[in-house]
């Protein structure tokens, strides 16, 4: 889901969880997904459809607050 889309979905209620994890891919990176209403979940994506990954957890608690968000789970 793109940020625009998080915040529309945010705003009307229909994101139930934020979770945050350690890209997969590379466990120097974090990485977020959003849990829908019915059990759905979608990642960040970038203007590309790319995950959006983040170096440093600082950076993306800023994004995920820029959207937002105001709780969010981290899986360490």
């Amino acid at each position: 889901m793109k940020r625009e889309q998080v915040r529309e979905r945010h705003a009307e209620g229909l994101i139930s969880a934020t979770h945050v994890i350690q890209n997969p891919a590379n466990l120097g990176e974090w990485i977020v997904f959003f849990k829908k209403s019915g059990g759905r979940s979608y990642f960040l994506v970038d203007d590309n459809d790319e995950v959006e990954s983040f170096s440093r957890l600082d950076d993306l608690i800023d994004v995920v607050r820029g959207l937002g968000v105001k709780f969010a789970e981290i899986h360490l």
